[in-house]
């Protein structure tokens, strides 16, 4: 197994985020962390948030020898990232909500952002409104209910539409043009939310951005496997190692990693 990319998320949100770095590195090694035992992330303190991803992460790099570690959780990112950085000498990748090309694109210049209610009332998130979206009307939904109602889907294959069109109802009155899907569970969920808010509202995330940088960092450290030299009996021949933290996890998850390519699922605890 090559060094591989390390994906880590409060739950299966983070495979959207995987989903699109795999488009742009096809051959390349993964493993997926996923700490749902302690999900969501939004209603953590931040200590506890903080000592308890570092720990988890820092753990399965030294056990996997990856060589990069993407943070494919908006809550995570705001919080973890400065702790992750001075523990680990590889670099580490965050997520950042899409304001930026979300102000860009609007045209009406109203937009929003749909994340947890962690995530949009930290001043992060205020600052990069501020710098990027100053003549823009931005509006802040804040919601841990559906994150939940993601993780079930990919559970059961079933979202309860009349539950999330409640949910939905000051996006659709907001009269917004673009919504920044501010958690990477979001896009898990991303018909459904368009089916709720219909055609004229653009829904943004942020995970070709992540992949692209992605790319950029490991090709300045000469860790990617150049495409040309990868022969055609080897591809999709890819490593793919899912870790969770919970007791267990339903069939329908198993079922779903499964689907997605990978073929060790184990659940990982961290020493103490």
């Amino acid at each position: 197994m090559s060094r591989p990319i390390l994906v880590f998320d409060s739950g299966i949100g983070g495979l959207s985020v995987l989903a699109e770095i795999r488009k742009s590195l096809p051959h390349s090694d993964y493993c997926y962390l996923f700490d749902n035992a302690r999900l969501p992330y939004g209603e953590l303190e931040e200590q506890v948030l903080i000592s308890g991803c570092v720990k988890l992460v820092c753990e399965l790099v030294a056990r996997t020898n990856a060589a990069i570690v993407v943070v494919a959780c908006n809550t995570a990112s705001t919080v973890v990232l400065p702790a992750l950085r001075a523990h680990l000498t590889i670099p580490v990748v965050g997520v950042v909500p899409a304001i930026k090309p979300a102000a860009l694109m609007s045209k009406s210049k109203r937009i929003g952002l749909l994340a947890t209610p962690g995530t949009v009332k930290r001043h992060y998130t205020h600052e990069l409104i501020s710098q990027f979206a100053d003549n823009c009307h931005v509006e802040l939904f804040g919601c841990s209910e559906l994150v939940m109602m993601a993780e079930q889907k990919v559970a059961t294959g079933v979202i309860d539409i009349s539950r999330l069109a409640e949910l939905l109802v000051p996006i659709v009155t907001a009269n917004l043009d673009v919504l920044v899907l501010g958690c990477t569970h979001f896009p898990m969920i991303k018909a459904e939310l368009q089916q709720v808010l219909g055609g004229g509202v653009t829904l943004l995330d942020s995970g070709a951005a992540i992949a692209k940088r992605v790319v950029t960092l490991l090709t300045q450290q000469n860790q990617i496997v150049e495409e040309h030299r990868v022969s055609d009996e080897v591809v999709g021949l890819s490593v793919m190692q899912a870790f969770y933290t919970k007791a267990e996890i339903s069939e329908g998850l198993i079922r779903t990693l499964i689907d997605c390519g990978f073929s060790t699922i184990e659940r990982i605890t961290t020493t103490n």
